[in-house]
């Protein structure tokens, strides 16, 4: 990826945020979810070419913008960590949202996820939340994540239109990718399970 194009992903991320802000009228300590498919942006597939360069050009946009206003950044994870959000731990707290044990990668989880975990001061996954606003960069359908009744809003900037499983108290998902961690802070360790439809999964045991 040339450095023009991360610059041109960092300047629209950071556009398209600020326009939003400016028609939300969000206050801080507010949340606001983004969904990213990094894959999109550089013009791949959605969940097959993640991008970390791509996903660290979409930080680079928005947090700042987010962070000088006070207001919560949650990522939205893929569908192989059942679309869980990872944000800051202070954040869950104080809306009281419950940790889930798991740790993203770019192809479990995926880039944009990966890199706000890495950002982060002391994140952690969370099965679901209730955001105030958010962009949705590739369509990875953030609507599970926001407050009842969520309000389109159109932008001057047209980014690329690029538009539970639990078990073990709290283990988030059974894909063989997933990585889980045992306690927060702690490292994290590879889990192996099996699942059929429908059915919970214990790590290295077969579905109950």
């Amino acid at each position: 990826m040339t450095e023009a194009f991360k610059q041109q992903i960092e300047q629209e991320a950071r556009q398209a945020v600020t326009e939003l802000l400016e028609q939300a009228k969000l206050k801080k300590g507010d949340v606001f979810v983004v969904g990213c498919s990094s894959s999109e942006i550089v013009g791949g597939h959605i969940g097959k070419d993640s991008s970390l360069e791509a996903a660290q050009a979409v930080y680079a946009g928005i947090a700042p913008v987010l962070a000088a206003q006070g207001i919560w950044l949650a990522a939205q994870c893929c569908e192989h960590l059942n679309r869980a959000i990872i944000i800051e731990r202070e954040a869950a707290e104080r809306y009281g949202w419950e940790e889930v044990c798991v740790v993203p990668r770019p192809h479990a989880g995926g880039s944009w996820a990966t890199t706000c975990w890495k950002q982060f001061h002391d994140p952690i996954a969370v099965e679901e939340i209730k955001a105030h606003a958010g962009i949705d960069i590739g369509g990875t359908l953030i609507g599970m994540h926001l407050k009842r009744v969520a309000v389109p809003v159109r932008l001057s900037l047209r980014l690329r239109q690029v538009h539970h499983r639990q078990a073990d108290r709290r283990l988030l998902g059974c894909d063989l990718r997933l990585h889980y961690s045992g306690r927060a802070g702690s490292e994290a360790y590879p889990v192996k399970a099996a699942l059929r439809p429908g059915g919970l999964c214990i790590p290295g045991q077969l579905p109950l």
